[in-house]
């Protein structure tokens, strides 16, 4: 679709994501490319401004990631964050050296306030730091906006091209005023509109499918997860009885998932869909048997759900397109939209098999973060409840079972998950916490029941508190509930003797634990 866009050029910061997310708060479209991308595909995107995110090396170093002087001749505004403006400043002529004294965590920044980049910014306001090198001596041209006692080139402009540096990350939250400065950047320096609006991505997704799919026939993989459930329904109407869902109940899902799902979608529920449902969980077992390794498992669960559906695909007759509920940092942390390292394989985007049968693979959703697909659910109709499920990943359990997955593992994951959920819920905190979730460890461990000694597993819980599912923080849960849920676990789950509780955030962990 035609419309404006801010580029971020990935320099393997942890926070592109997050970069990425804090311009589409502007209503502004943003998308993450490598700084590998050749300088004429960026032209051909003509992009309104572009970003330069931190990453972990010095630029001044032999085979450190950089870009050349045609990035910033291009007309086009940018703004350097930490080592990009590190980068900026080298490349245009400027020094960077290892600083005398190291930034790391909440520093005092004063801002020269007549700058368009901190515009109605307090003159001293607390940002995010950290550098192990610093900007020495600006490049020529360039003028200092901001500045610390250990920093002296904290910020620097060069408003006759439209080139702006920060060392500091205005993207994450504990830079108090980030959100605005970036705000300023898109609307005062680029000059964005803010068209970005969801109401205007449904209506204008709906009628790119319905011209993409024509006459043809349309399956779509429904987990009865959010993206895959807002994919399906977008689907729906854009090509109505053209479309068939299948649902694979994989024998991963969590306790009672499987008739739950059918009761939303399937003949008797609140949407006209041509429903399919597989029973597939022995099929499944059989292929995981003996597997340990994560990735292994996650291309595994992936290419046998494709088999699947191509199977069923056979039984339905010539079908032209498959849809997936794929999202935006599922191909970000696949390695496929900037330069950080592959984090995980998900099945929709780095799990799939090489070979396909089908024409076409749709993917609705792929621009969107999770947010942003729930935002897109409320615009098509979809109740809330279904809106602000808990998220599941496509492998499900799979995932959250350590180590090798069987029959007797995913029931005694399944009984775990429910009783946290349900004792979560009773607590009346559900709402409050951005996903939790029960996970099996594949460690085994000495304890006493009943006078007598056992040798059984662990089970870890898992809660945190996220905005986009890019970072995020454990959840304090009350130490009653967990106290409760802890007693209930070891006392009503077969082959568990203790249980766990993961309080550490996103990054260094990712949410889920495979």
């Amino acid at each position: 679709m035609n419309r404006e866009k801010i580029i971020v050029i990935d320099f393997g910061g942890q926070y592109n994501q997050l970069v990425a997310r804090r311009v589409r708060e502007c209503n502004v479209y943003c998308e993450i490319y490598s700084y590998k991308t050749n300088i004429e595909k960026i032209k051909e995107m003509n992009p309104k401004g572009i970003i330069l995110t931190g990453g972990p090396n010095s630029c001044y170093e032999e085979g450190a990631p950089t870009c050349g002087k045609e990035l910033f001749e291009l007309g086009v505004p940018v703004l350097g964050l930490c080592y990009g403006a590190q980068l900026m400043m080298h490349v245009l002529g400027g020094k960077v050296c290892t600083a005398p004294v190291r930034e790391y965590g909440k520093i005092e920044v004063e801002v020269d306030q007549t700058s368009k980049l901190f515009s109605d910014v307090s003159e001293k306001t607390i940002c995010w730091m950290s550098h192990n090198d610093y900007i020495e001596k600006q490049a020529p041209g360039f003028d200092i906006a901001a500045h610390t006692p250990a920093c002296p080139v904290a910020a620097v402009q060069c408003v006759e091209k439209n080139l702006y540096a920060i060392q500091f990350h205005p993207e994450v939250l504990h830079t108090v005023e980030g959100t605005k400065m970036l705000s300023n950047f898109v609307f005062n320096v680029c000059g964005c509109a803010g068209d970005w609006k969801m109401d205007a991505f449904v209506e204008n997704t709906i009628k790119a499918l319905r011209e993409k799919v024509g006459d043809g026939k349309v399956l779509c993989a429904l987990s009865g997860g959010v993206d895959s459930s807002v994919a399906a329904v977008m689907l729906s109407k854009a090509v109505g009885d053209q479309l068939t869902c299948v649902f694979v109940d994989h024998g991963l899902l969590r306790k009672n998932e499987g008739d739950e799902v059918e009761e939303v979608f399937g003949p008797n529920g609140s949407y006209d869909l041509n429903f399919i449902r597989v029973n597939a969980q022995e099929r499944f077992y059989s292929k995981l048997a003996g597997v340990s390794e994560p990735e292994q498992k996650r291309k595994i669960i992936g290419e046998e759900f494709i088999r699947v559906f191509e199977e069923e695909a056979k039984k339905i007759g010539k079908v032209d397109f498959l849809v997936q509920g794929t999202i935006y940092p599922d191909v970000v942390e696949s390695g496929l939209g900037g330069e950080s390292a592959v984090i995980k394989s998900h099945h929709n985007v780095g799990g799939l098999p090489e070979y396909v049968d089908f024409k076409e693979i749709i993917e609705p959703l792929r621009d969107l973060f999770k947010d942003e697909v729930r935002k897109a659910g409320l615009e098509l109709g979809i109740p809330e409840k279904l809106v602000f499920r808990q998220p599941f990943p496509g492998p499900g359990l799979g995932i959250r079972i350590i180590g090798e997955v069987t029959a007797e593992k995913v029931k005694m994951v399944q009984e775990a998950d429910a009783i946290y959920r349900e004792e979560i819920a009773n607590a009346g905190i559900a709402r409050s916490i951005g996903q939790y979730f029960a996970a099996l460890t594949n460690m085994r461990s000495v304890g006493v029941m009943g006078d007598e000694r056992t040798y059984d597993y662990a089970i870890a819980l898992r809660a945190v508190n996220t905005i986009d599912f890019m970072t995020a923080e454990a959840a304090e849960i009350p130490w009653e509930v967990l106290g409760k849920v802890s007693s209930r676990i070891v006392n009503e789950v077969k082959h568990v003797n203790r249980v766990l509780y993961d309080c550490t955030g996103k990054p260094p962990a990712t949410i889920e634990f495979e």
